[in-house]
């Protein structure tokens, strides 16, 4: 987390040994590992909170049902085109005739 070493673990227990004394360390250290442990499941309960009421998951898998469908509907309108325009064409032939012709 702070890429500390043996060492640098040291000089703070020492630091800390100095400042506090040999009596209070032991009750710092318990107070600190609880106030880390409450820290760390306040923070998992909002997360999970956030989640519950934004529901990225479900908001996400929409996402990804609706894009397909838009894939979906443009690959079908690119085979449209092509089935379509001889039609149109055969469709324009007779009154190009009758123009020319008259």
């Amino acid at each position: 987390m702070f890429n500390l070493g043996m060492p640098e673990l040291i000089v703070i227990f020492v630091v800390a040994l100095l400042v506090f004394g040999p009596k209070k360390l032991p009750e710092l250290g318990k107070s600190l590992g609880r106030a880390m442990h409450e820290f760390k499941r306040s923070s998992n309960e909002f997360k999970e909170s956030l989640e519950s009421e934004v529901g990225t998951a479900e908001i996400r898998e929409q996402l990804l049902r609706e894009q397909k469908d838009i894939q979906e509907s443009l690959i079908g309108k690119q085979a449209e085109p092509s089935t379509a325009a001889p039609a149109e064409a055969k469709a324009e032939t007779p009154v190009t005739a009758k123009t020319n012709a008259g």
